[in-house]
């Protein structure tokens, strides 16, 4: 029988090339899912010609904001409509989409009831080419309901969250909350089409490279055209994001993990509260346990959603 590693002499690069391994597996199970649900929606059976499809097929391509905004204004309707069957508490507050000419390609502000202002998600539409079609509901329903509009808009109505756990950023527990919004939508049914379930595979997958990428740089060295080569390789990224992306994460090196590992904690919290409750378990309740506390890093927020 092998001799056990003495786990005092393992180097740090050891340690981090076995998670790069791990996250590599799990793009690899992601390219498995492309080839079932976009290959036959597209006509391909090669990984490569079907992220080239995606990037440069003009017809899957806005053309106007406003196109965009209607676009994710009819997916929130249908978010709106099925929310109260997954989840316990709903905010009171609404929720629209706008677009921007400037900042980050989408992101979401919050309510201020006291105002009268609305939560928010902004579409960057200054190039509304820069938009595929296909991504537009998997970003709408990240971005609102049932993502950080539900999330995030609880927590500015309820009084009796520590203004700590409403205000302060925990990235891991945020953003892996929108992330697992995206799949989540797909068991709420939301997605039109086979094609708007293909966005959400791709955001997945950027979120997917992330993991690999980030890692790659910061603990085993990797070049920046590297990392870039690498999502373009494993995703529909069009090569002009691929860049942004990776200069964000030079710029900010672990920020953009937390949205994938965020997820997955969500995911293994899920299936422990499921195995425990059997037959009993209530969606509904678990969600609420997620995110009646507020922000909270993801070891309490086990102990929160798990005691």
């Amino acid at each position: 029988m092998a001799k056990a590693p003495d786990t005092d002499t393992i180097s740090s690069s050891e340690v981090n090339a076995g998670h790069l391994q791990a996250f590599i597996e799990r793009i690899e199970r992601l390219e498995e899912e492309y080839l079932r649900v976009a290959g036959p929606v597209v006509g391909l059976d090669d990984l490569e010609e079907i992220y080239a499809h995606l990037r440069n097929d003009r017809a899957l391509r806005y053309r106007s904001g406003d196109q965009i905004v209607a676009d994710a204004t009819r997916a929130l309707a249908k978010a709106e409509a099925a929310a109260p069957r997954w989840f316990g508490t709903l905010p009171a507050s609404r929720c629209v989409a706008s677009q921007v000419s400037q900042g980050a390609l989408a992101f979401y502000s919050r309510p201020d009831p006291a105002a009268g202002k609305p939560g928010t998600f902004f579409f960057n539409t200054s190039v509304p080419e820069a938009w595929g079609t296909f991504q537009l509901e998997a970003v709408t329903y990240h971005e609102s309901i049932p993502g950080h509009h539900l999330q995030l808009a609880l927590l500015v109505e309820d009084e009796s969250i520590h203004p700590v756990h409403a205000e302060l950023p925990i990235t891991a527990h945020s953003e892996g909350w929108g992330l697992y919004t995206e799949r989540l939508a797909d068991e709420m049914g939301l997605y039109g089409s086979e094609l708007d379930r293909i966005g959400m595979l791709a955001a997945d997958s950027m979120r997917a490279c992330r993991l690999v990428v980030d890692t790659g740089m910061h603990a085993l060295g990797w070049s920046r055209s590297r990392a870039i080569d690498y999502i373009l390789d494993h995703s529909p990224l069009t090569r002009r994001l691929a860049e942004g992306e990776v200069d964000r994460y030079i710029g900010m090196p672990g920020q953009a993990l937390s949205y994938m590992i965020g997820r997955l904690e969500i995911d293994r919290l899920r299936a422990e509260s499921e195995r425990r409750a059997g037959d009993a378990f209530d969606i509904k309740d678990f969600h609420d346990r997620v995110l009646r506390n507020g922000l909270v890093p993801l070891p309490i927020l086990r102990d929160l959603v798990l005691s």
